[in-house]
């Protein structure tokens, strides 16, 4: 009997090394992996300057107080905020919790409660990021939510400026919804976004947490559009396994948060900083974002000449790394031939086959990942 909790529905597979884009389990079997973790190692599986960075830290120091000045916090903050417009940076430890600081933030700084989010959304687990989560299934069972939420259909502007009232202290968004399907937002859409908040004096915040760090081919999603966030929240890529999170807002929206305001004891601890800064150092590079998004437009345009002729599958989806393969029917039976073919993929809701390769994969990975992909939807609509 498992001494562990039963709150995950895990696959009978256990991986127990990796390099790159290949993980091997405990029975030996390699595998081409194109998760990612959930879209967390972007440089893939044990990087050399990561693993570097972080070793050479394990020797120095694993932990202070945020009571000590960090000059370690300082550079990767720079780091982070250098190709955007924002300045400032409050790290944390995950998603949720960058989330749960961007609430807080955009509440305190307007001094107004409601934030408009939108239907299929994925910001959280945790209370309040589970109250921005757009998904029913996510908060069943668990009671009322933290009041002051509202949901608004995705790329609908006429839905979302009806919400927009004078309570209004944000617009919370995803640039592509990943839990919620791999749905990308379409440009018309966010120039609306990005106008109404500047019009009403909204803030703007965004929800990077898996489409940042590159996975789209720019630092962040929102880079594609030219919008300015006030804030930005950012995790899952930002330590390519490290637990690391971030809230990254204007100079002047960070002024809410004071002295006591808000905290955390382990949010950029050295470790965390050593292993992002590393990452930033990698993925920020122009050279190394133009590659992924060359990869990027490969595996849709390949995906969708080879896929888009079966019945099953009605569309291929997705900016950069970050792809879903929406089909007919459920793809947990998909996903499972392809492990027996040595190809670990994600779903996306129920009939979303979501690929989060390593944004270091080959292109002869990626194209043993596409043929694969496409011999296991064959087989399954043959079968279907």
């Amino acid at each position: 009997m498992s001494a562990l909790f039963s709150n995950y529905g895990r696959w009978n597979l256990e991986l127990e090394k990796g390099t790159g884009s290949q993980v091997t389990d405990t029975q030996g079997k390699t595998y081409l992996d194109f998760t990612s973790g959930i879209g967390v190692c972007n440089l893939g599986h044990v990087h050399p300057a990561v693993t570097e960075a972080v070793t050479e830290q394990l020797n120095k120091l694993w932990h202070t107080s945020n009571l000590f000045q960090s000059s370690l916090q300082e550079k990767t903050a720079q780091l982070l905020t250098a190709p955007t417009h924002l300045s400032k940076v409050l790290f944390c430890n995950s998603g949720a919790e960058a989330n749960e600081g961007a609430i807080k933030l955009a509440r305190k700084y307007t001094a107004k409660t409601k934030i408009i989010t939108c239907i299929q959304s994925f910001h959280g687990r945790t209370y309040g990021s589970m109250s921005a989560t757009g998904q029913e299934k996510i908060k069943a069972g668990f009671g009322p939510m933290v009041a002051g939420f509202e949901h608004v259909p995705f790329n609908d502007s006429k839905a979302l400026e009806e919400a927009a009232d004078a309570d209004t202290a944000a617009i919370m968004i995803e640039v592509v919804q990943g839990e919620g399907g791999i749905n990308p937002a379409t440009e018309s859409y966010l120039n609306f976004v990005g106008k109404l908040c500047k019009e009403k004096g909204i803030l703007l915040i965004i929800d990077e947490v898996q489409t940042g760090i590159g996975r789209t081919g720019k630092p962040f999603a929102f880079s594609h559009f030219g919008l300015k966030p006030d804030i930005v929240t950012a995790a899952k890529g930002l330590g390519n396994g490290f637990p690391v999170g971030a809230v990254i807002s204007t100079e002047e929206v960070s002024s809410a948060f004071g002295p006591g305001s808000h905290g955390t004891t382990f949010g950029g601890n050295p470790l965390a900083m050593a292993a992002a800064g590393a990452v930033l150092r990698e993925v920020f590079d122009p050279a190394f974002l133009e590659e992924v998004q060359k990869k990027g437009e490969y595996l849709k345009e390949e995906l969708q000449s080879k896929l888009l002729n079966y019945d099953e599958v009605q569309e291929v989806k997705g900016i950069g790394l970050m792809i879903g393969i929406q089909c007919k029917g459920k793809v947990s039976d998909l996903i499972t031939e392809l492990q027996h073919n040595g190809i670990l993929a994600l779903s996306a809701g129920e009939h979303v086959l979501r690929l989060l390769p390593p944004l270091t994969m080959s292109y002869d990975e990626l194209k043993t990942g596409i043929e694969e992909i496409s011999k296991a939807i064959q087989k399954q609509t043959v079968t279907a």
